[in-house]
C-alpha cells in the first residue's frame, strides 16, 4: 500500500512540474540570437535559454531513488545541463515515435504544444551529439506542413537553424551532410515567399561577411531552382516579381555586393549549379573576373577551374579573355619589377610560384577544352581576332595555344594561327621599320618572336605540356621558312640584318626555339636531334644549311651531353656515301666538336669514311676526302704551331673536354699518319677528288705542322710525275699526262694548276712561318729545296715557252664540239692556271726585285695572250668564257698586290714596282681579280683559295682592297685616265668603283656588326686616340661626301657624260646612306643634297635617272611621307607627256629638271606608281588596324565614346595622305601616258585607291555603329573623290579603249598575222583591269550610299552617275554606217575587205567621243 502510494504521488509530481516547465516558457537572448556557445550567421537563429536556476523533473524510472527526484541546483553548467539533456532525449523519442505513426495529427498537436526554441535547442543538442538528428529533423519537417501557417514559420525556423549548425562548424561530417541533404529536399516544398526570405537571408550573409565555412552555400542553388520553379508572383521589395525576376533581382544583388575572398571559389562552383540566363552568366562572369586581383595567387587555378565549368553556361569568350588578360598583366607587371631596381627586394610575386601556377591554370584551361570543344573554338576565334593587340597575344596566350595543340582537332589549326602571328608581326616591324610616316603614328610594341622565346624561358618550370608544342612549332617554322631553291640551284644565303625578309626572321626564330629548348629541357633533346638529323639526311635535295647551323649550335652548347645520343648521330653517318657533297661537309663540321669528345663517333666516321673512299659515286668519293681533311685539321699533334688562323674557333667547354680525354697529341700524329696514307691512294682518281686533296692541304698544314714533312713529300712525288726534269725542255710540265683520252670522251685527269697552287701556298707558308723556328735539317731541307728549285726552273722555262709550244696558238682549234677542240680548251685553263699560280709565286718570295717583278709580268704576258685568244674564239655570244673561270690568286695577294701597285710610296720600292706599274693591262688585271673575289664572295659567302673560309681574314683582306680601291678612285678621276687612252675594256678607275661598289654591298650583307670597324678602316687620317669618336653616321657622312664631289664633278661634263659611272656612283651613296641614322643630321643633309640633284640636273638617261629617284624615294621616307614629292612629279610628267585631251594644252611645271621627256614615261612614271602603292599599304595597314580597335570596343561593355578620340589623329593621317595621293591619280589620269606598263599599272593602282577609300568608309560605318561620328576632312575627302577623281577615271578609261582600237587597226591594216595578234594581246593586257576598276568605284559609291545614312550626311552629292557603260542606239551614226556600207559593196570582194574596216573604225572612234 505505501509502494502503491510513493508511486501515484511520483506520477503526480512529474506531470506537475512538466506542466510547469512549458507554461513558463524560456526568456530569448538578445536580439539577432547573440547569446550562447555558438556564433550567429546572420540567419536569424534561435538561442537556448540561459536563466539563473533550472528546476528540472526528471523521471528516472521505477527503480531509481524518489529521494533524487527533485533537483534544484544553482549551477546550469552542472546538474541544469544533464536534466535538460535527460528531458531532451525524452521529447527526441517522443517526436521520432509520432512521426513513425501512420498520420501526422499526433505529431503536428504535440510539436504545437512545444515552442520554437526549444524544437531548436532539441535540434542543436541533438546534431552536437552526433545522435539521430537526422531523423528528428524529418520528424519535425513532416509534423509542419507548409498548408498552414505555424506549420510553415516552423518548418523555415528549423530550416534556418538547420543552416545556422551547418555552418558553424560543430558537427561531425557526416551529421553536416546528413542535415544539408535533408534541407536540399525540404526545399522545394517551401512557399514562394519563404523561398525568397530564405535566399535574402543568403545574399545578406554574403555581403556581410558572415559565413563561416561557406559548407551552407549548397543550399543557396536548390533555393534559387526553387525559386524559378514557383509559378505564383511573389512580393519583392516595393512591388510583385514572378520567380524567374526574384532569381534574377537576388543575383544582381549578389553581384553587386562584397564578395569575401575566402568564399570567392564557393560562390563560383554554387553557380553553376544555378539556372541562369545568358546575360545572368556574363554578370556572374564579370564579378568573379574582377575578385582574380584580389586572391592570393595560389588561389587562383581553382577559381579559374570553377570559372570554366561555369563558361559552360554561356560567355565562354569572356571568360577566357579575363584569364588572358589577367595573365598578361601579370607577366607585365612582373617583368617591370624585375627589370626595376636590383636593389629592391621587394618583389610582389616570385618567378617559380608564378609560372608554377600559369602552368596549372593551363592545364586547367587544356583539360576544359577537351570537354567542351566551344571552348578551344572561342579561344581560336578570340586570339585571331585580336593578333594586332598586346592583350590577347602574349607569353601566356601562346603558352596556352601551345599546349592546346596536343589536343588533335586543334593541333593544325593552332600551328596556322601561330605562323601566322609570327609572319605578321615581321613584316609588320619591316613595314613600321620603312616608314617614318607609320613610326610617328604607331608605337612599336613587342614583337611576337620576343614572346615565343619567352615561353621558351618560362617553361623550366615544369611546363612538359608545352614543350612538346614547342618543339613541333621550331620546325614547322624552319621547314616552311628555311631558304627555298633558286632557279641556278643556288640558295637564298643573307646575313642576321634588319633588311631580312619576314621569312627568313621566321625560320631563324624557328631554329632559336629548338636551341634554347634543348638548352632547357634535358628530356627533348634526343627527340630534337633525331629530327635535325632526320631532316639532313631525308632532305638533301633541298637546301638544308639552316638545319645544319642549328646542329652545330647544339653541339657546339654540350658536346659531352650529346655522348648519350651518339647512336643516332653514327646513324646519320650510314648514309654519307649518299648525301651530295655540300651536305656532308656541313654534317662533319657541324659534329666535329663530338669527335674530340667521342671515341666511338670517331670510329664509325673513319669506318664509313674509308667505305666511302672506295665507292662507285664520284661524290661518296669526294666526301671520304671532305672527312679526312676535317680529321686532319682538327687533331693536333705534338710540337704543332698555336695557328691563330684557325677559321673554326673550340669553345671553352671543347677545351676543357680535350685536356680531360683520353685522346693525346702523340696518339693523335699516329692516327694523322694512317689517314694521310688512305688520301694518298686519292692522288690516282678523278680530277675532282684530287683537286678536293689540294685544296685542303694547305690547311691541314698550318693547323698541323707536323705533317708538313708527309705533306710536302705527297705533293713532291706527285708533282715530279709532271714535271720535266731537263732544264731545256719546254715547255717545262707535260700537260700531255694531265689529259685522259677515252675513246671519244676526254677528260682532266690532273689539276696540275690546283696541285702548283698547293704546293707554291705551302712553301710560302712553311718558309715564312716554320723554317725559322726549327734548326736546319737535311731531311726536312731536302722537299723545301726541292720543291724550290722546282717552282724556279718551271718559272724561267714558262717565260721563254710560246704558246706554239703548247700547240695553242691563235691556229689551234678552241671549238666544244671536237675533241682537239676540249683538249686545247682543257690545256688553255692549265697554262693560264699555271701563271696565275706563278705570279703570286714570284711576287711573294721577290722582296721587291726588279727582276722577278719582270718575270712577273712576263707571266702575265702569256696568261694575257691566251685569255684574248680564248675569248676571241668564243664568239660574241659568250665573250666572258675565259672570265668565267675562278682566279687562283689568293685574295690575301691581291690586297698585297694592289697595295703596292697604287699606295706603296717607298722609295727603295719605286724602282722595281714601276715595271708592274708600267702596265696598265696588268693593273687593271689585278682589279678584275678583286672584282671577282667580292663576287664570289657576295654569291657563295666565302672565296676561293687559302683562308677563303675564314670570316675574320676576309675581312681583312675587304678592309684593305676597299681602302686602296678608295684612294685610287678619288685621286685619279675617269675623266683624267682616260685621257689620251684608248683602250678597249673598262678603265682602271671604273673598274675600282665598281669593286667599291660591290665591296660596300657585301660588307652590310655578311658584316653588318663589324661595319664601324669597317668604316674606320677606310680613314686612313683615323688615330688610335680617336677611336671612340665618330658614330657610323659621321664616319659614313665623311666616304658620302667623297662620292658626292665625284658625281657632281661627273655632273659637270656636259660633253662626256658616263651614264655608267654615274650610276655606279648613285649605287655606292644608295649603300652607304643606310649606314646614316634617320635622326641625324647627316641624313638630312644627304636627302637635301639629293633633291637638290633631282631638281637642278636634267640628264636624259632613263637608268641614271632610275637610280637617282630610287635614291630619293629611299631616302624620303625614312624622313617623312613621299606624298607631297608623289604631286609635283606628277604634275611634271603631266606637263611633259599632255593631256589625253589633244585639244588641252597643259601648263609645264618644273619642280623636278630630273624629270623630262625622254624620262617622264615610263622610267619617272613606274617609279612614281610604285612609291604610291607603298603609301596605299600602309594607308591600308593602318585602316586595318583601327577597325580591329573598333571591334575590341564594341565587343567591351566599357567602351564609351571617348574610347574612339585617340584614334582622331590617325584617322586624319589617313585622309591627309589619300588626299593627297587623290591629287596625284588626278594629274595622272588626264596624261596621255604611251601604252604598256604604265597604264596597266595606274588602273592597278586607281583600283586600289578605290578599294582603300572603300575600306576608310567602312571603318567610319563601324563607328557611327559605337556611336561616332565622321570629321570633317573625310567630308572633304569624299567630296574631292568625287570632284577631281571619278569622272577622269571614266575619261581615261574612254581613251584606252579608243587608243587600244586604234591599235589593233593599225594591226590589220599591216595584215600580218603576228602584229595583229601583238596589238591584240597588248588592248587585252591593257584593258583586263578596267572592269575591276568600275566595280570598285561602284562598291565605293554603294558604302558612301550606307555611310551617309548612319551619319546623317549627304556624301553622295558631288557623286555623278556615269554614262560611259550606257548601252545606246544612235540613229544618225547607224544610218552613215550602213549607207557606207552599201557604197563598199560596189566595189570588188578585196577592195570591199580593206575599205570596211577603215570607216567602220573612224566611226567607233567618234562614236566613243561622242560617248565620252
Amino acid at each position: 500500500m505505501h509502494l502503491l502510494l510513493s508511486l501515484v504521488f511520483s506520477m503526480f509530481s512529474f506531470w506537475l512540474h512538466v506542466s510547469l516547465h512549458f507554461l513558463n516558457p524560456p526568456r530569448r537572448g538578445p536580439a539577432g540570437g547573440g547569446g550562447g556557445g555558438t556564433k550567429s550567421m546572420g540567419f536569424g537563429g534561435l538561442e537556448p535559454d540561459r536563466p539563473e536556476f533550472h528546476f528540472c523533473l526528471c523521471h528516472c524510472g521505477p527503480d531509481s531513488n524518489p529521494r533524487r527526484n527533485y533537483l534544484i541546483s544553482p549551477n546550469p553548467e552542472s546538474s541544469s545541463s544533464k536534466l535538460g539533456s535527460l528531458i531532451c532525449a525524452t521529447m527526441d523519442q517522443k517526436i521520432i515515435s509520432l512521426a513513425a505513426e501512420k498520420t501526422a495529427d499526433r505529431l503536428q498537436e504535440f510539436l504545437q504544444s512545444l515552442k520554437d526554441n526549444d524544437l531548436a535547442n532539441l535540434l542543436q543538442n541533438q546534431a552536437v551529439k552526433g545522435k539521430a538528428a537526422g531523423a528528428l529533423l524529418r520528424a519535425i519537417f513532416k509534423g509542419s506542413p507548409c498548408s498552414e501557417e505555424a506549420g510553415a514559420l516552423r518548418r523555415l525556423k528549423i530550416y534556418i537553424c538547420g543552416i545556422h549548425l551547418v555552418e558553424s562548424g560543430d558537427l561531425q561530417k557526416e551529421v553536416a551532410s546528413e542535415i544539408i541533404g535533408l534541407l536540399m529536399l525540404e526545399a522545394h516544398n517551401f512557399p514562394g515567399p519563404l523561398l525568397v526570405e530564405l535566399a535574402r537571408e543568403f545574399v545578406g550573409a554574403i555581403e556581410e561577411g558572415s559565413l563561416t565555412n561557406g559548407r551552407s552555400l549548397e543550399l543557396l542553388p536548390i533555393i534559387l531552382t526553387a525559386l524559378v520553379a514557383n509559378k505564383e508572383n511573389l512580393a519583392y521589395g516595393k512591388g510583385v516579381l514572378s520567380g524567374e525576376e526574384c532569381k534574377k533581382q537576388l543575383i544582381n544583388t549578389l553581384c553587386s555586393g562584397r564578395w569575401d575572398r575566402q568564399y570567392v571559389i564557393q560562390l563560383t562552383s554554387m553557380f553553376k549549379d544555378v539556372p541562369l540566363t545568358a546575360e545572368e552568366v556574363e554578370f556572374v562572369m564579370e564579378k568573379v573576373l574582377r575578385m582574380f586581383s584580389k586572391l592570393n595567387l595560389q588561389e587562383i587555378p581553382p577559381l579559374v577551374y570553377q570559372l570554366l565549368v561555369l563558361s559552360s553556361k554561356g560567355s565562354r569568350r569572356r571568360a577566357l579573355e579575363g584569364i588572358i588578360t589577367f595573365f598578361s598583366e601579370l607577366d607585365k607587371q612582373h617583368n617591370e619589377e624585375q627589370s626595376g631596381d636590383e636593389l629592391l627586394d621587394l618583389v610582389t610575386v616570385p618567378s617559380g610560384e608564378l609560372r608554377h601556377v600559369e602552368g596549372t591554370v593551363i592545364l586547367h584551361i587544356v583539360f576544359a577544352i577537351k570537354l567542351d570543344c566551344e571552348l578551344g573554338r572561342e579561344l581560336l576565334k578570340h586570339l585571331k581576332a585580336g593578333q594586332d593587340f598586346s592583350n590577347n597575344i602574349c607569353p601566356f596566350s601562346i603558352a596556352l595555344l601551345l599546349s592546346v595543340t596536343r589536343i588533335q582537332r586543334y593541333e593544325e589549326q593552332v600551328f596556322d594561327l601561330l605562323k601566322a602571328s609570327v609572319v605578321k608581326s615581321f613584316k609588320d616591324l619591316q613595314l613600321l621599320q620603312g616608314s617614318k610616316f607609320l613610326q610617328n603614328l604607331v608605337t612599336q610594341r613587342s614583337c611576337v618572336s620576343t614572346m615565343i622565346l619567352e615561353v621558351v624561358k618560362n617553361s623550366v618550370h615544369s611546363w612538359d605540356h608545352v614543350t612538346q608544342g614547342l618543339v613541333e612549332f621550331g620546325f614547322i617554322l624552319m621547314d616552311s621558312y628555311g631558304p627555298k631553291k633558286i632557279l641556278d640551284g643556288k640558295t637564298i644565303e643573307t646575313s642576321s640584318s634588319l633588311s631580312k625578309i619576314p621569312n627568313q626572321h621566321a625560320c631563324k626564330l624557328g631554329a632559336n626555339i629548338l636551341l634554347e629548348t634543348f638548352k632547357i629541357h634535358e628530356m627533348i633533346r634526343q627527340e630534337i636531334l633525331e629530327q635535325v638529323l632526320n631532316r639532313v639526311v631525308t632532305r638533301a635535295s633541298s637546301p638544308i644549311s639552316h638545319y645544319l647551323d642549328l646542329l652545330s649550335s647544339i653541339i657546339m652548347y654540350a658536346p659531352l651531353v650529346l655522348q648519350s645520343c651518339s647512336s643516332k648521330v653514327t646513324e646519320t653517318f650510314d648514309y654519307l656515301s649518299f648525301l651530295p657533297l655540300q651536305t656532308v661537309q656541313g654534317l662533319l663540321k657541324a659534329v666535329q666538336p663530338l669527335l674530340k669528345v667521342s671515341m666511338s663517333v670517331r670510329d664509325s666516321l673513319i669506318l664509313v669514311l674509308r667505305k666511302a673512299m672506295f665507292a662507285s659515286q664520284l661524290d661518296a668519293r669526294k666526301s671520304a676526302v671532305a672527312g679526312f681533311l676535317l680529321l686532319l685539321k682538327n687533331f693536333k699533334v705534338l710540337g704543332s704551331l698555336s695557328s691563330s688562323q684557325c677559321s673554326q674557333s673550340i669553345g671553352v667547354s671543347q677545351v676543357h673536354v680535350d685536356v680531360h680525354s683520353r685522346y693525346n697529341s702523340v696518339a693523335n700524329e699516329t692516327f694523322c699518319l694512317e689517314i694521310i696514307d688512305s688520301l694518298r691512294r686519292c692522288l690516282g682518281q678523278q680530277a675532282d677528288v684530287r683537286l678536293m686533296l689540294y685544296e685542303g692541304f694547305y690547311d691541314v698544314l698550318r693547323r698541323n705542322s707536323q705533317l708538313a714533312n708527309s705533306i710536302m713529300q705527297t705533293l713532291l712525288s706527285q708533282l715530279k710525275q709532271f714535271y720535266e726534269p731537263e732544264p731545256d725542255v719546254l715547255p717545262p710540265l707535260k700537260l700531255e699526262a694531265c689529259i685522259l683520252t677515252q675513246g671519244d670522251r676526254i677528260s682532266l685527269q690532273e689539276p696540275l694548276d690546283y696541285l702548283l697552287c698547293c704546293v707554291q701556298h705551302c712553301l710560302v707558308w712553311y718558309k715564312s712561318r716554320v723554317m725559322p723556328l726549327q734548326q736546319e735539317e737535311e731531311e726536312e731541307e731536302g722537299f723545301y729545296q726541292d720543291l724550290e728549285d722546282m717552282l724556279e726552273s718551271v718559272t724561267s722555262r714558262m717565260i721563254k715557252s710560246e704558246l706554239e709550244d703548247f700547240e695553242l696558238d691563235k691556229s689551234a682549234d678552241f671549238s666544244q664540239n671536237s675533241g682537239v677542240g676540249i683538249k686545247n680548251n682543257i690545256c688553255a685553263s692549265l697554262v693560264m692556271g699555271i701563271c696565275e699560280v706563278l705570279i703570286e709565286y714570284n711576287f711573294s718570295i721577290s722582296n721587291f726585285s726588279k727582276n722577278k717583278f719582270e718575270e712577273v709580268l712576263s707571266l702575265f704576258m702569256c696568261y694575257k695572250k691566251l685569255s684574248d685568244i680564248l675569248n676571241e674564239k668564243a664568239g660574241k655570244g659568250k665573250a666572258k668564257t675565259a672570265n668565267k673561270m675562278d682566279s687562283f690568286l689568293s685574295m690575301k695577294f691581291v690586297s698585297d698586290l694592289l697595295t703596292a701597285l697604287f699606295r706603296d710610296s717607298t722609295q727603295s720600292h719605286e724602282e722595281s714596282l714601276s715595271v708592274l706599274r708600267s702596265s696598265n693591262e696588268f693593273m687593271r688585271y689585278a682589279v678584275s681579280v678583286a672584282l671577282q673575289k667580292v663576287q664570289q664572295l657576295k654569291e657563295t659567302g666565302h672565296v676561293s683559295g687559302p683562308d677563303g673560309q675564314n670570316p675574320e681574314k676576309i675581312f681583312q683582306n675587304l678592309c684593305d682592297i676597299t681602302r686602296v680601291l678608295l684612294w685610287r678612285y678619288t685621286s685619279i678621276p675617269t675623266s683624267v685616265e682616260d685621257l689620251g687612252k684608248k683602250e678597249k675594256g673598262k678603265s682602271i678607275s671604273l673598274l675600282c668603283l665598281e669593286g667599291l661598289q660591290k665591296i660596300f654591298s657585301a660588307v652590310q650583307q655578311f658584316y653588318q656588326p663589324k661595319i664601324h670597324h669597317f668604316l674606320r678602316a677606310l680613314d686612313v687620317t683615323d688615330n688610335e686616340g680617336e677611336e671612340a669618336e665618330g658614330s657610323v653616321s659621321h664616319r659614313a657622312a665623311f666616304q658620302i661626301r667623297q662620292f658626292q664631289r665625284c658625281l657632281l664633278n661627273l655632273l659637270s661634263q656636259e660633253e662626256d657624260f658616263d651614264s655608267k659611272e654615274a650610276l655606279l656612283l648613285v649605287t655606292v651613296l644608295s649603300n652607304l646612306s643606310r649606314l646614316l641614322e634617320p635622326s641625324s643630321p647627316q641624313f638630312v643633309q644627304m636627302l637635301s643634297w639629293t633633291l637638290k640633284i633631282c631638281k637642278e640636273n636634267s640628264w636624259e638617261d632613263a637608268s641614271f635617272c632610275k637610280g637617282l629617284m630610287n635614291l630619293l624615294f629611299s631616302l624620303h621616307v625614312l624622313y617623312k611621307s613621299p606624298v607631297t614629292l608623289l604631286r609635283d612629279l606628277s604634275q611634271d610628267i603631266h606637263g611633259h607627256l599632255g593631256d589625253i585631251d589633244q585639244d588641252i594644252e597643259v601648263e609645264k611645271t618644273n619642280h623636278f629638271a630630273m624629270v623630262n621627256l625622254r624620262t617622264a614615261a615610263p622610267t619617272v612614271c613606274l617609279l612614281v606608281l610604285s612609291q604610291a602603292e607603298k603609301v596605299l599599304e600602309e594607308v591600308d595597314w593602318l585602316i586595318t588596324k583601327l577597325k580591329g580597335q573598333v571591334s575590341q570596343e564594341i565587343l567591351s561593355e566599357e567602351a564609351s565614346s571617348q574610347a574612339t578620340l585617340p584614334n582622331h589623329p590617325v584617322e586624319k593621317a589617313i585622309i591627309m595622305q589619300l588626299g593627297t595621293l587623290l591629287t596625284f591619280f588626278h594629274e595622272l589620269v588626264q596624261t596621255a601616258l604611251p601604252s604598256g606598263s604604265c597604264v596597266d599599272i595606274l588602273l592597278k593602282d586607281l583600283c586600289k585607291m578605290y578599294t582603300i577609300l572603300t575600306a576608310l568608309v567602312r571603318y567610319y560605318l563601324q563607328v557611327c555603329q559605337s556611336s561616332g561620328g565622321i570629321l570633317k576632312n573625310m567630308e572633304k575627302l569624299v567630296k574631292l573623290s568625287g570632284s577631281h577623281l571619278t569622272p577622269l577615271c571614266y575619261s581615261f578609261i574612254s581613251y584606252i579603249q579608243n587608243k587600244s582600237q586604234s591599235l589593233t587597226c593599225t594591226g590589220e591594216k599591216k595584215g600580218k598575222a603576228p602584229a595583229v595578234a601583238t596589238a591584240m594581246a597588248r588592248v587585252l593586257r591593257e584593258t583586263k583591269p578596267i572592269p575591276n576598276l568600275i566595280f570598285a568605284i561602284e562598291q565605293y559609291e554603294k558604302f558612301l550610299i550606307h555611310l551617309s545614312k548612319k551619319s546623317k550626311v549627304n556624301l553622295m552629292q558631288h557623286m555623278k552617275l556615269s554614262t560611259s557603260r550606257d548601252f545606246k542606239i544612235k540613229g544618225n551614226i547607224l544610218d552613215v554606217v550602213l549607207r557606207e556600207d552599201e557604197d563598199d559593196n560596189e566595189g570588188t570582194a578585196s577592195e570591199h575587205e580593206g575599205q570596211n574596216k577603215e570607216p567602220a573604225k573612224k566611226k567607233r572612234k567618234k562614236e566613243m567621243k561622242c560617248l565620252s
